[in-house]
């Protein structure tokens, strides 16, 4: 039987930048769980994030995805939280993809599952919950027992495959000139080259 629902999960982040790890738990997300498409959504002021002068400005970020997604057809990036003036609150992004794709969508939000732990500093968690479904996926060395039982339960946590790769490290790479090959896509280490980015 045919899909009438569409059906789109999100991947935000600072993508600062992004790198293999995203794109591998991305697909594996879409695959796995039966998504039409991932939209990638870079986060133009987190606001847990907002004193962090180690995150570049948003158009680099932005331009990264886009070269980083090229090839995949299912994938997709938006500047809708580019476009917003004020931090990038998920509730608020929420609210927008709602109105831009219509009520009956299905939306998910793709987070690590050690990010679950930060859920009392988001605004309006429970609205974010009610909102769309949340899809925790594993991250390496990480116990899910650290995040409380009863946001474990609200959630859907997914294993994807176990890439250690983190954007601290890959910035500090870089600063030390050391190769960042097979950490993110050839176009995105172009681009961090060209623009001298992390230096």
């Amino acid at each position: 039987m045919q899909k009438t629902t569409k059906r789109i999960a999100v991947m935000g982040g600072t993508f600062n930048p992004i790198h293999y790890a995203h794109l591998i738990s991305a697909e594996q997300v879409r695959t796995g769980l039966d998504y039409d498409k991932i939209l990638f959504i870079p986060s133009a002021r987190p606001p847990h994030k907002v004193a962090d002068a180690d995150i570049i400005e948003p158009e680099h970020r932005y331009q990264m995805v886009l070269l980083a997604i090229a090839e995949n057809p299912h994938f997709e990036v938006s500047r809708i939280e580019l476009e917003r003036a004020g931090p990038s609150y998920t509730i608020e992004t929420l609210k927008d993809l709602k109105k831009l794709y219509g009520g009956t969508t299905e939306l998910a939000w793709i987070i690590g599952a050690d990010s679950l732990i930060e859920y009392k500093v988001w605004r309006d968690f429970d609205e974010v919950l009610a909102r769309c479904v949340m899809i925790a996926t594993t991250r390496p060395n990480y116990d899910l027992n650290r995040v409380p039982l009863e946001i474990r339960k609200r959630v859907t946590t997914f294993p994807v495959t176990g890439v250690d790769i983190s954007a601290t490290a890959i910035r500090e790479r870089v600063r030390k000139g050391l190769s960042i090959q097979y950490l993110v896509p050839e176009r995105v280490q172009s681009y961090i080259r060209r623009y001298r980015l992390y230096q």
